[in-house]
């Protein structure tokens, strides 16, 4: 079986490339999907349709456009790790997470012990709370064997 993994929330740093590469190298047999990561074309994914007068409804129209594609790959993954990083609060991340829990998707958290208290709920309902993308990676080495 492949699994497929999909991997929600922050984008500034590299954890994303560092479990894949981590995977890679253990030769797992796993595939990687994500919503965009790409903060400005992501913004930007409703423009095609027309251009709002006001942030709101270019925010609305451009969720709902990137929503196609989260909702469809939330829906079809076997598991997903969701990142929350320390810079930003990742709102996205959150939803990603209850989507997960009211789905039954297993899902596993990957934050520093810094933000285990406001993460208390969403920490509750996942599999693992992992702190490094090895962590992650060893977790992949264990429920893919």
């Amino acid at each position: 079986m492949i699994w497929t993994v999909y991997l929600s929330g922050e984008i500034h740093t590299d954890w994303r490339e560092q479990i894949a590469a981590g995977a890679e190298a253990a030769g797992l047999p796993v595939e990687f999907v994500s919503a965009n990561t790409d903060h400005d074309s992501s913004d930007a994914a409703g423009d095609f349709l027309g251009k709002p007068e006001n942030n709101f409804w270019r925010d609305h129209q451009s969720s709902k456009v990137n929503a196609i594609r989260t909702k469809t790959l939330l829906e079809q993954c076997d598991i997903a790790v969701i990142r929350f990083g320390d810079k930003y609060k990742q709102w996205n991340a959150a939803f990603d997470a209850g989507y997960c829990a009211a789905m039954g998707t297993p899902y596993v958290t990957l934050h520093d012990e810094d933000i285990v208290h406001p993460l208390k709920e969403v920490d509750a309902a996942a599999m693992a709370w992992a702190q490094t993308p090895e962590q992650v990676v060893e977790l992949l080495k264990y429920v893919t064997a």
